[in-house]
């Protein structure tokens, strides 16, 4: 049987790179005939850290690699068109989206929402074998147990909602062969964004002092759910091939169709021509990917200090207490302390480290508390997932580090 020609859009700065060494690996045989990335960013010269994996896949014959401005429906149109004498694109990977979680929200209606909009119309009139649509955890989920794909989350904030708002505006696209994949907090070499990652820097920051990590918030079991990059990639895949398998998006949705309900302002509706009205009810098949350790916050920040030879515990009730009334304030004492050594340890880093894109700064969205809590039954039973990784333990982390130390982005300190 042929390989399939894919193209991933979007999502260079977060899971892309990851994906596309998936389908084109550095080593070994492509999973895919062709494959076509499109992104606002410039590979050459690199306009934003592409990792040594990445930098390798976009070497392959088989790889193109397309900068473009996806806001423009005409580019995204023409984006779709293959080389000549090659055949269509029939997997599409939409990794698009807005994930600063302080943009304005006409900036999320516009790089969020529109931009998805443009590609799944463009590839419902392409008539593509399967769209699968990635979903960033930005939900509140609940403290205890986990939330399978029937379960209602709160979207979290401006940058919840959009991306929430854009599932559905996704699922109402008649023709869309749409599969959304909802991941937990991802890690992994070359991944250098998410509140695991900036929490790994922070490790490295009290192992070099020698000193316990600490957290703001009290034990608790708070879920903190993760997945390897490797097996997000693996999960883009298998639900590329399902949907390929089952014949399109009717029986697709007999399958695994779920209800994604309206959670935004009603009257945003009126005024946003994009966005399905509140009272149309949307469904499109849906799966959870993450990890089988359903590792509570304590245990995950307990392991990142294992790997940097140190260990975790908490602050004080009053710094709690002030977290609570001022994080603002705390913000600003913590990263203080955090950058300060941390350019030290770049500084003296041997070998030096010229430019990294990894920083112990954290932002006041990563000091609140969040609770990642999603079940991946569904995505094992129905296409045969499994993680590759199945637990983050202090091994994955030191794996991580020395790959990134190989590239040159990673502070060596070792005496």
């Amino acid at each position: 049987m042929a390989k399939r020609n894919a193209i991933i859009f979007g999502g260079v700065n977060t899971c892309a790179r990851a994906l596309a060494a998936y389908l084109v690996p550095p080593e070994g045989e492509s999973l895919v005939e062709n494959l076509r990335i499109v992104d606002k960013y410039s590979v050459s010269p690199p306009t934003t850290y592409l990792g040594a994996e990445f930098k390798q896949v976009l070497t392959k014959p088989n790889v193109t690699y397309r900068q473009a401005n996806l806001t423009v429906a005409a580019t995204v149109a023409s984006c779709f068109d293959p080389p000549e004498g090659q055949e269509a694109y029939s997997y599409v990977f939409d990794l698009t989206g807005e994930v600063q979680w302080d943009r304005p929200e006409a900036v999320q209606i516009n790089n969020t929402l529109r931009v998805a909009r443009h590609v799944g119309l463009e590839a419902a009139k392409r008539g593509v074998a399967a769209y699968v649509r990635l979903m960033h955890p930005f939900y509140d989920c609940k403290e205890k147990g986990t939330h399978d794909e029937k379960d209602d989350p709160k979207p979290d904030g401006v940058v919840g909602t959009w991306w929430h708002e854009t599932l559905r505006t996704l699922g109402a696209i008649e023709g869309l062969n749409l599969v959304v994949l909802r991941k937990g907090l991802i890690y992994g070499p070359y991944i250098d964004y998410g509140s695991i990652m900036a929490s790994i820097a922070i490790g490295a920051v009290y192992g070099y002092l020698k000193e316990p990590v600490k957290g703001l918030w009290s034990p608790g079991k708070s879920p903190l759910h993760t997945v390897h990059a490797e097996d997000v990639a693996a999960a883009f895949w298998s639900c590329a091939e399902w949907m390929a398998s089952v014949g399109g998006r009717a029986k697709a949705d007999e399958l695994a169709g779920e209800e994604i309900p309206f959670h935004n302002d009603k009257s945003k509706a009126a005024e946003i021509s994009e966005m399905v009205p509140p009272e149309q009810k949307v469904v499109a098949p849906l799966f959870n990917v993450e990890d089988d350790g359903q590792l509570p916050m304590v245990e995950v920040a307990t392991r990142i200090a294992q790997a940097f030879g140190t260990t975790f515990g908490f602050y004080n009730f009053l710094m709690n207490a002030m977290a609570k009334f001022n994080l603002e304030d705390v913000v600003e004492d913590i990263n203080e302390a955090h950058v300060s050594t941390w350019t030290t340890m770049i500084t003296e880093s041997n070998p030096p480290v010229p430019t990294t894109p990894f920083t112990a700064y954290t932002d006041i969205y990563n000091l609140k508390k969040h609770v990642v809590a999603f079940k991946a039954d569904k995505i094992k039973r129905l296409t045969g997932w499994k993680p590759k990784h199945p637990e983050f333990t202090a091994d994955e982390v030191r794996e991580i580090i020395a790959k990134l130390k190989a590239e040159g982005t990673w502070p060596n300190n070792e005496s």
